[in-house]
């Protein structure tokens, strides 16, 4: 049973002998043959043991695991905890109470004791027993890949990996390993309880799978082996992908590209969105329900916002989608803004001037009317624009929208609609429009960068006087 456990020690836990670890220890046989084989291979090791108040003989376990770290010369710590209590006090259940505090516990102790890793004792059996978990609630490739040898749990350390060395030893070995080594298991009585999920799995479902196939668990091992490779493959090309796709990324959001999501498959589309919900709630499981209605919100260009999972939400803003916090303090620098003290300013012809994000307004006097004629023609940048001068009247300013604003773009045949009416037609993110920079003279407005002048003010073949108007953003100064 123990052939591949020096490798799996050194080469997939990827641990330094010289470096000590915490090993949490419940007693039972799984742990205990954990913490044998790791001192036996000349581990440093500390024992943990967290005491979860639930049993009458909770204390008893403990004591058993302080006596057993001692006879091995072994040093040791216990903390207790009214795990019932928590979980009342947290509306979670005693499952994911017990979990939170134990392992809360254990990555204290490696902090406080400047330890490599924490080892727990997760046999094959508990990898069929959470894939199957995961497999019920509809998982995806990355629930069903199942636990891996070392990881972070970022929801409790950032730093620190768990380890789970024994991922390839039945439960029954343990039991016949701590028998050859005069170790003593204890046993919980409440293993036994259909009170818990993962206790109906092992008591009732896999018994009754069995009979269908009696080597089931080890049809789901060797199922997770291949997942687990496939998903180390997805996960690099993934990397790749998320490069090209990614736009913006803090603590408090994600800024992907919408028009890559539109163009490639719902898969990629799930999996990128997973990808940014890891990165933003580290630990944040994303079920499949989730993300398929994620991948439905994306096709579906009407639809403005979606809650996600985890506290996050999932909207769009022009050709950006963002999962974002509720509060997160989104960038206004992808578009021009007018200054926050600054409602109004006069245009000099010619003239320069930065405005907010460091945006760059230009305007001059064109000197060929025939060549500004053709680069307006062939012109895709919707923020420069060249103007018939004789058009234009005396006084220009650059100005923030005001109540009442009408506007007769062009294409429109000199028809006027509200400016409130332009932005929402043409899906100005509604948080950008207040301070959205209009050239206008007076109340008339000119020109909405961004997108067209006004038919009035439009260049003709025949102008004779020509002005030229941009809008520069940072990166292209």
């Amino acid at each position: 049973m123990l052939e591949n456990i020096e490798f799996i020690l050194r080469v997939q836990c990827k641990l330094d002998p010289k470096r000590p670890i915490i090993v949490g220890v419940s007693g039972g046989p799984d742990s205990l043959c954990l913490m044998e084989i790791l001192r036996e291979s000349g581990y440093h090791i500390i024992v943990a043991h967290f005491n979860h108040q639930l049993r009458f003989d909770a204390d008893s376990d403990a004591k058993a695991v302080e006596d057993t770290a001692s006879r091995l010369m072994l040093p040791s710590v216990v903390e207790r905890a009214d795990v019932r209590a928590h979980a009342e006090a947290e509306s979670l259940s005693i499952e994911e109470a017990a979990r939170n505090l134990r392992y809360r516990f254990l990555f204290a102790q490696a902090h406080r004791l400047k330890a490599q890793a924490v080892a727990v004792g997760h046999t094959a059996d508990d990898q069929v027993e959470t894939v199957l978990m995961h497999f019920i609630r509809g998982a995806g490739l990355n629930g069903l890949k199942g636990m891996a040898y070392r990881t972070l749990l970022p929801v409790f350390d950032l730093e620190i990996p768990i380890i789970r060395p024994l991922l390839d030893v039945w439960r029954e070995e343990t039991e016949v390993y701590c028998a050859s080594h005069g170790l003593h298991p204890h046993y919980d009585p409440t293993n036994e309880s259909f009170n818990f999920l993962r206790n109906r799995l092992r008591h009732a479902l896999i018994p009754t799978l069995e009979s269908y196939n009696p080597r089931f668990r080890e049809a789901v091992w060797r199922s997770v082996q291949s997942l687990s490779s496939d998903h180390a493959l997805l996960t690099e090309t993934l990397d790749s992908w998320w490069k090209k796709c990614a736009i913006q990324e803090t603590n408090d959001f994600v800024m992907l590209d919408l028009s890559f999501l539109t163009t490639h498959s719902a898969g990629l589309q799930r999996n990128l969105i997973r990808h940014a919900v890891e990165r933003l709630v580290p630990g944040q499981e994303t079920v499949f329900a989730v993300l398929e209605r994620a991948a439905a919100f994306i096709a579906d260009s009407t639809r403005v916002r979606m809650d996600l999972t985890g506290g996050l939400v999932l909207f769009r803003e022009g050709d950006a989608l963002y999962i974002a916090k509720l509060n997160a303090r989104l960038p206004f620098d992808r578009w021009p803004q007018m200054p926050a003290q600054m409602d109004s300013f006069p245009v000099a012809l010619p003239g320069h001037v930065n405005i907010a994000g460091d945006w760059k307004f230009s305007a001059e006097r064109w000197r060929l009317p025939a060549l500004a004629w053709e680069q307006s023609s062939r012109n895709d940048d919707r923020f420069q624009v060249w103007l018939d001068a004789e058009g234009l009247p005396g006084d220009l300013e650059l100005r923030v929208r005001r109540p009442g604003d009408v506007f007769e773009p062009l294409g429109m045949k000199g028809h006027s609609q509200k400016l409130s009416d332009f932005f929402i037609n043409a899906k100005t993110p509604q948080r950008a429009r207040d301070r959205w920079p209009l050239l206008c003279s007076g109340d008339r407005v000119i020109w909405v960068p961004g997108y067209r002048p006004a038919e009035s003010s439009k260049l003709k073949q025949e102008s004779r006087k020509v002005v030229y108007f941009s809008l520069t953003p940072p990166s292209e100064k």
